[in-house]
């Protein structure tokens, strides 16, 4: 089996490090999105060997992994995994139904 490859769009890469940016901010400290950063970076890696591991949603291809208050939404194509989006589950989920509906 071919090892796949994760690649996090730019899309992905803001609202993450946005949500970083704001806890970083409200708790004037990092410790909270470092301990964040590990927990995606945990979960993210059990996609390499479990490409399926999250539930499907309602746009093609995509399926979504939980943490907690956030979740990480991603396209297997071919032996890449594309992370879409990166979403505190607490926002408006319209803003995230515009972010998946533009997601490749």
């Amino acid at each position: 089996m071919d090892v796949l490859k994760i690649v996090w769009t730019l899309t992905a890469v803001k609202q993450r490090n946005y949500i970083f940016e704001y806890w970083n901010e409200r708790n004037k400290s990092k410790i909270y999105s470092q301990k964040l950063n590990f927990k995606i970076k945990e979960r993210i890696g059990l996609l390499k060997t479990n490409p399926n591991l999250g539930i499907k949603t309602d746009f093609k291809e995509t399926r979504a992994i939980s943490l907690g208050h956030f979740s990480v939404f991603y396209k297997r194509i071919d032996s890449n995994i594309y992370i879409t989006a990166f979403w505190d589950n607490r926002q408006n989920p319209e803003k995230l139904i515009k972010f998946l509906k533009n997601s490749k």
